[in-house]
C-alpha cells in the first residue's frame, strides 16, 4: 500500500527557502505572490500491515526521523485508513 507524507513548517517559523521563491516567482511577473511555505513530500510504500497499524507505524516514523516536530507539522495519507495530522 502507498502512504503519503507532507512536511511543513509550523506557523511563525521562518521559512527562508519560501522567501526566496516567493521573491523569484514576482522577479518572473507573478506578482499576485505574496507568500510562499515550501515543504517535503514523501511516498512510502508499505507491505504487511495493515491500513490503521500503517498509519500508527508512519506517525513514529515521522517522530522519529521524517519531521522535526518542535518546528514542522506533518499529515499522513494511508490508503483505506483516515487522514490525520500532528
Amino acid at each position: 500500500m502507498k502512504a503519503e507524507v507532507f512536511v511543513t513548517l509550523k506557523s511563525g517559523v521562518l521559512d527562508p527557502q519560501g522567501k526566496v521563491i516567493a521573491r523569484s516567482l514576482r522577479a518572473l511577473g507573478f506578482e499576485e505572490v505574496r507568500d510562499v511555505h515550501q515543504g517535503k513530500y514523501m511516498v512510502i510504500d508499505l507491505e504487511g500491515v495493515a491500513p490503521e497499524e500503517a498509519r500508527k507505524r508512519l506517525d513514529e516514523m515521522c517522530q522519529k526521523l521524517l519531521a522535526n516536530t518542535v518546528i514542522e507539522n506533518y499529515r499522513v495519507r494511508v490508503e483505506g485508513a483516515e487522514e490525520g495530522n500532528s
